[in-house]
């Protein structure tokens, strides 16, 4: 098994996953921009010339969600999802697919306006909208995390995917302190031993 992985990228979801189901893999390893992720050679790989890219065999996938689905259902044995007849495995289709149905898209935003245009074509009115936007829908997971420790009962696919976002949306300016469960919710994820792993390649 093969990833291609960035640091600071949604392929650290998938190392983080990787690393809760106990599988060996081999990193191939980038840096967000990296000119060789546009060769014909990575294209060929993942045409939109991004990481995460998942190989198991035959296999390849290489959106991130899709990822962890791919890999909670190959070799989860009943771990990191709710049973199909379980009532919280709506709220776990719900909050696996939260992050880039309402999170990713400002945050894009956020970083071109702030981190990859140049400075003289940067729009702060943008930039702030973009960040009130990933506001907003951090609050909709503060108010689920109320009385929870994680998004659908224990531990699942689904905090790997929003919960990395909450973590990065910190790490963009996102004032936590004024949702205190998502706060705690991200101090409970950065104890995982899985995610530190991830996050030290």
């Amino acid at each position: 098994m093969k990833l291609y992985f960035a640091p600071n990228s949604r392929a650290v979801r998938t190392a983080w996953l990787l690393n809760e189901l106990g599988l060996d893999y081999e990193i191939e390893r980038y840096e967000l921009g990296d000119k060789a992720m546009r060769s014909p050679e990575f294209r060929a790989k993942n045409p939109n010339a991004r990481v995460p890219v998942l190989e198991d065999g035959d296999a390849r996938v290489t959106e991130s969600t899709a990822i962890a689905q791919y890999l909670v259902a190959r070799y989860g044995e009943g771990r990191f999802a709710p049973e199909v007849a379980s009532p919280e495995f709506p709220t776990y289709l719900q909050w696996l697919n939260y992050a880039e149905g309402m999170i990713m898209g400002p945050m894009a935003n956020y970083v071109v306006e702030t981190i990859l245009l140049p400075p003289e074509r940067r729009s702060e009115e943008h930039a702030n909208r973009a960040l009130k936007l990933m506001s907003r829908a951090l609050q909709a997971v503060d108010d689920h995390l109320e009385g929870r420790e994680y998004l659908a009962g224990e531990f699942t696919a689904a905090d790997t995917i929003t919960g990395h976002a909450c973590m990065m949306c910190g790490k963009f300016g996102v004032d936590l302190a004024e949702m205190p469960n998502v706060a705690a919710y991200v101090d409970r994820l950065k104890a995982r031993p899985a995610l530190q792993k991830a996050l030290e390649l």
